[in-house]
This record gives C-alpha cells, sequence and structure tokens, in this order.
C-alpha cells in the first residue's frame, strides 16, 4: 500500500471513531508527511465528509481559516498557528468506471424521509461521488471502507462498498494492507470483522464445480438438481431438493452468487405464505417498498400472505435455505417482473 493510501486510511480511521484526542499527533504528520513524502491528493482533507472533518477539527484542534487559492488551511496546535499545505494532484487518473446513479434513498426513504432522500442520491453519490477529477473513485472507496469499518458498520452497505472497491480497482493485497493499516486506529475486531466481508468480495477465482462443491460440504441437507422448472422465474442458477412433500412441503432452494428469484406472492383465502430457514451462505430478502435484509445461516423469516417480495444470493456467495410452504386454503404463487441488476445493487446499499 502506498504512502499516499496509508495515509488516507490513517486520517478516516481517526475522523470516524470516537477516540479524537490523536488529532494533533495527526497534524503533525501531516506536516512530516508534507515535507519528507511528498503526498499526492490531499485535497481530500477538505473535500470529503466537510462537515464532520471540520466541526471536528475545530474543536480538537482550532481551525482559523482555509485558504482555497493557496490549497492550505490554519489551525493551532500547541498554541501556534500553523500553516497545513495541501498538494494537488499533478497526475490525471485515467478512470474507466463512472459513478452509478443512485435512487437507493427514494426507494427505501422517499415516503418517509424525501429530503434525506434526495441528498443522499442527488449530493452524496449524485455529486460527492462524481467528482473525479478532484479525487478519484478509488480513492473515494478507499476511504469510504475505512471510514465506515472504523465505525463498526460491516453491514450491508459495507459489502457494497467493498465490491465497488474491488470494482473501482482496489486489490486482493491492497484491500488486506489497507485493513490491516486501519486495525491499529481504528481497532482490532472492527478489522476481524471487516476482513470476514473482504475475502469473500476478494475471494480466489475458483471453478464453479469446486465453488459448488465447498458449499454443499457447508450445510446438511443436499444441494438437489438444477431447478430448471422455475428457471424462468430466476436470474443465474438454482437448484432445488425436496425435503418433505408429506403434511407440509419443505424445499432445500440454493442460488450461486448473484442468483435471485423474480418478485412474487404468495396469495390464499386464508393461512398460506412461506418461511425461510437459512442454512448455509449470505443472502437477502426483500418486500416491496422496504429495504433488503441480510440473511445468513440460522435466520428465520415468516413471509405472510399477499406480501411482494424476493430473495437470493448476495453477489459474492452461494446461499442455500429451507422453503417451508405454510398451509393454505385457495394457495397460489403469482410470479412477477424480475429483480433486474440495478434495482439488485440498489437493494444492497
Amino acid at each position: 500500500m502506498s504512502l499516499d493510501d496509508q495515509f488516507a486510511t490513517l486520517w478516516a480511521s481517526w475522523v470516524f471513531r470516537d477516540n479524537y484526542h490523536h488529532l494533533h499527533t495527526f497534524i503533525w504528520k501531516i506536516r512530516i508527511a508534507e515535507q519528507k513524502l511528498e503526498m499526492k491528493n490531499r485535497r481530500i482533507l477538505v473535500y470529503l465528509n466537510m462537515t464532520v472533518v471540520f466541526t471536528i477539527m475545530f474543536i480538537q484542534t482550532n481551525v482559523y481559516a482555509a485558504d482555497a487559492d493557496d490549497n492550505a488551511f490554519y489551525m493551532g496546535v500547541g498554541g501556534r498557528q500553523i500553516k497545513v499545505r495541501i498538494l494537488e494532484n499533478d497526475m490525471k487518473h485515467k478512470e474507466e468506471k463512472m459513478a452509478v446513479k443512485q435512487t437507493a434513498g427514494r426507494d427505501a426513504l422517499g415516503e418517509f424521509a424525501p429530503k434525506f432522500a434526495q441528498l443522499n442520491d442527488d449530493v452524496l453519490f449524485g455529486e460527492v461521488w462524481s467528482r473525479e477529477d478532484k479525487l478519484s473513485l478509488r480513492d473515494r472507496s478507499l476511504v469510504t471502507v475505512v471510514s465506515l469499518m472504523a465505525q463498526g458498520l460491516v453491514d450491508s452497505s459495507f459489502q457494497f462498498h467493498l465490491a465497488s472497491a474491488k470494482q473501482n480497482g482496489i486489490t486482493r493485497t491492497e484491500i488486506a494492507e489497507i485493513l490491516t493499516h486501519a486495525a491499529f486506529y481504528a481497532g482490532w475486531p472492527k478489522a476481524w470483522a471487516a476482513f470476514r466481508m473482504a475475502k469473500e468480495v476478494w475471494a480466489e477465482e475458483c471453478s464453479e464445480s469446486d465453488a459448488k462443491s465447498a458449499h454443499a460440504a457447508s450445510m446438511l441437507f443436499p444441494i438437489g438438481k438444477p431447478n430448471d422448472a422455475f428457471a424462468q422465474y430466476f436470474i443465474g442458477q438454482s437448484y432445488l431438493a425436496p425435503i418433505s412433500a408429506d403434511q407440509v412441503g419443505i424445499f432445500n432452494v440454493t442460488f450461486e452468487p448473484g442468483c435471485r428469484n423474480n418478485w412474487h406472492i404468495h396469495h390464499a383465502k386464508s393461512g398460506g405464505g412461506q418461511i425461510l430457514i437459512c442454512i448455509s451462505g449470505r443472502g437477502y430478502y426483500q418486500e416491496w417498498g422496504k429495504k433488503a435484509q441480510e440473511l445468513l445461516p440460522g435466520d428465520v423469516v415468516n413471509i405472510p400472505a399477499g406480501v411482494k417480495h424476493w430473495h437470493g444470493a448476495t453477489p459474492y456467495s452461494w446461499f442455500s435455505h429451507l422453503a417451508v410452504e405454510v398451509p393454505a386454503e385457495e394457495g397460489s404463487n403469482e410470479w412477477l417482473e424480475p429483480v433486474d441488476e440495478d434495482a439488485y445493487m440498489r437493494a444492497l446499499c
């Protein structure tokens, strides 16, 4: 990991955790880096999460002024006013990836908190992530991953940003070094949790048969045969193994990475619905108008009749659950539109 990346990691891990008393030491390291390392891309200090950064710096180190023309800001350290110069990056990054149009805020909170949704979609993702001339997508991903890790937020949004970091050019070796470096400043347990998810995203490429065999060995129930009878209602390959057909129907449904079924509804005059019992891998369940719910082994989802929903695997993990058919009077299934790639990725934000 470059010194530039190490410093960005250090900054994010200190700013976004609760322990801010190291900032005086941090400012001293800025001076050392400026004089000896000739760092690039340090406009990140003024640019990323400006409100949080300058609020903390004002409280802890007394920021006096920001000089945009001179690319510098002034602060008090140890009773002295120090001018910290920020060097402009003189190298042009060739970006092949563009920030994706984001609608997750409006999808999840458009009615409840429309202003927050608009700021999330249009400002954070629409403007901040799109300013690639100021900071590359790769560097934005680096700071975002470390910031989330420093807060202990290793949830589905963290996995989404890890996947974005990989897409934006951060390699398996680099993410390992980034998380190791951040562990000393953000906390060892947080790094452990982050590594578990990063291993899935940067998993070594292996053959489909090897991955399928490894997943099959991780659970008690068989994967079964390709789910050809329902293939038209799935994106990706699924497998089906009948477990019980008497009294209550129970089936083991397995999804390859990225596989999910269409939106669908279990109808019934009375009773009905479905129960999902997660047995291996990592997946998602989402009801219409709600945020996707991450599913891990041992999780149970009760789906009432009449609820529009979908379920499937994460982009980087196989996933299996038992599907239990709840007895119903005049029960039927209605298969609806597919969960396309844009909707799938928005659900994971």
